[in-house]
Formats: C-alpha cells, structure tokens, sequence
C-alpha cells in the first residue's frame, strides 16, 4: 500500500498547533481568573483604553482587534451598560461615535489585571525570561504575517 504524504510541512503544523492549543487554554484560564462577569474580550478593550489612554471609535477598536464592528458594538454595548466606557457623539462628525474609558472601568480593568496578572508572570517565569524574550520577535513576525493581506500565501 502507497504511503500518502499530508499536505503542510510537519514544523509548520506543529507549530502553529501548539499555538491554537496555547490559546485556546491561555483564553479559558483568563476568562476564569476575570472578576464577576466580566468576559476576556470587555478585559481586553478596557485594558487597550486604559494603556493608550486615547478616546477610539468602534470602528478603531473592531481594527485593533481584528474583530467586526458589529462584534465590537456588542462588546462595546455591553461595556456601557455595565458603566465601565462612556459612549458619546463625536462633535466633529455626527456620525460616528467616540468610546472611553470611565473610572469604573479603569478600577474594574485593573482588578481584572490584578487577578490575571499572577498568571502570565507565572507562565513567563515557568516557560523562561530569556526564552520568552527569544520567541516574541517570531510571534510578533508570524501576527505581521497574517495581518498584512499582501503576504505571500506561499
């Protein structure tokens, strides 16, 4: 019986099979250490607005984090209501509107940062310093890779 090769080059699928599990359990450990009800995508957008601390729009923020503008809308809705963002017009075009962060929100991202925090270090540390200062040039390459949609798909 023929052997048959599988498509893909084996580092290739190994790597980034690691990759998919690392964040699959990266997000499923947050999302448990999260205060209440908060959800690792309100975490994200809080902690985005409280380190640039910049107003954005919706449709920034769905760029920043490669998500629609529909989901961030939800997201954002959901912020708003729990009285973590202030949602206003903005006063130089009617039609969009500008997000920031409100000091609930920054008590609550930071909470939520105190709790994942221990976390992170604890894997940084565990995975080592220097290995990890090693791997964030990759990692950040393989991202570039897949955000420019003019990359060779090769």
């Amino acid at each position: 019986m023929a052997e048959t090769k599988e498509p893909g080059d084996p580092l290739a699928v190994a790597l980034f099979s690691e990759l998919f599990m690392a964040d699959q359990l990266a997000r499923a450990r947050l999302a448990k250490a999260l205060p209440g009800d908060m959800e690792l995508s309100h975490f994200s957008v809080l902690n985005h607005l409280a380190r640039t601390n910049a107003d954005r729009t919706p449709a920034q923020l769905a760029k920043a984090f490669h998500v629609t503008r529909g989901a961030m809308t939800n997201t954002i809705g959901r912020l708003e209501w729990a009285g973590y963002v202030h949602v206003r017009p903005d006063w130089d075009d009617a039609r969009r509107k500008i997000v920031s962060i409100s000091d609930a929100g920054r008590k609550a991202r930071d909470e939520a940062f105190a709790a994942v925090a221990p976390i992170l270090d604890s894997v940084v540390a565990a995975a080592g310093t220097d290995n990890v200062r090693g791997a964030l040039p990759v990692l950040r390459e393989i991202r570039r890779r897949f955000e420019d949609p003019n990359s060779s798909d090769e």
